[in-house]
């Protein structure tokens, strides 16, 4: 069970890899497109110097954060992003030796860059791994800032990187590209690794608030029972409080409509459920 478990999530993490080097070869790099953390300033280090492949450089460039992520996450937590480094860095060179990408649209290259790498690396953060550079830097910033969505930290990372892109060669026109693409890439990251844990929630008030709590609870729903009064009525009643996947959010309004269509249902998103039948939060991880 263990050993499937591992292929799985180092087949996910392969997978992940093959998204980014593609996404990088064919979007990015052919379109100047500067992504940020270390394979962007590989890429400026190539700019000025050919010689230098973009996969290599990004790979040595790593060694210094993969000491401190050793010391701080752990030797467990990095052996996925080991693996994906390697293997995103020998991608990016073998693409680019045996493809010769064009060009494209700009704005086809923000889109669909951005798709990519956003996918790419959500993935690879849900398995534990990241590509290194800023993926490695925000979690070890995470362990300081809690609160912050890793993406948004990997958003001001990479900023900070095309800024420095955008002095370095005068290519203001890419460097707002760029931002497009990072931008994408940072919703879709956020999309990914959270999208799993994000859910619904409603509060539900209605005078049959005891029916459909059973109704409820007959689906194996959790219900939380609040006490509430009307401020004009002054009438005091329960209000229902309900946290379900967003699957089940029609069945809810048709349950609620079928006991009391008077109901008043209010629903809305939950970014993170943490607790029975949803997800455990564990201290470090994203």
């Amino acid at each position: 069970m263990k050993t499937a478990r591992i292929f799985k999530q180092y087949l996910l993490i392969t997978a992940g890899c093959g998204m980014y080097a593609l996404g990088f070869c064919w979007c990015c790099q052919p379109n100047y497109l500067n992504v940020g953390g270390f394979t962007g300033v590989a890429q400026v280090l190539n700019a000025t110097f050919p010689v230098l492949p973009v996969g290599s450089v990004t790979l040595a460039l790593n060694v210094p954060l993969f000491l401190l992520g050793w010391k701080f996450l752990g030797r467990q937590a990095l052996a996925g992003s080991l693996y994906a480094v390697a293997l995103s860095s020998l991608m990016i060179d073998g693409l680019n030796l045996y493809m010769d990408f064009q060009p494209m649209d700009p704005i086809l290259a923000c889109l669909y860059g951005g798709l990519l790498y956003g996918v790419a690396f959500g993935v690879m953060l849900r398995q534990g791994a990241t590509t290194g550079g800023t993926e490695l830097a925000a979690r070890l910033l995470k362990l300081k800032m809690e609160s912050l969505p890793i993406g948004n930290i990997c958003l001001v990372i990479d900023l900070a990187v095309i800024c420095g892109y955008a002095l370095t060669f005068g290519g203001v026109q890419q460097a707002l590209y760029s931002v497009v693409t990072l931008y994408i890439s940072t919703f879709m990251m956020d999309r990914v690794v959270y999208g799993g844990s994000a859910a619904k929630m409603a509060y539900i008030i209605s005078r049959r608030h005891e029916d459909i709590t059973r109704e409820l609870l007959a689906q194996d729903r959790g219900v939380t029972l609040l006490e509430g009064v009307g401020a004009y009525s002054g009438e005091r009643t329960e209000v229902l409080l309900c946290a379900f996947s967003r699957s089940y959010v029609i069945p809810l309004k048709k349950l609620v409509q079928r006991i009391d269509p008077d109901a008043f249902v209010i629903v809305c998103d939950a970014h993170e459920i943490l607790g029975e039948g949803f997800g455990v939060y564990e201290p470090g991880g994203l």
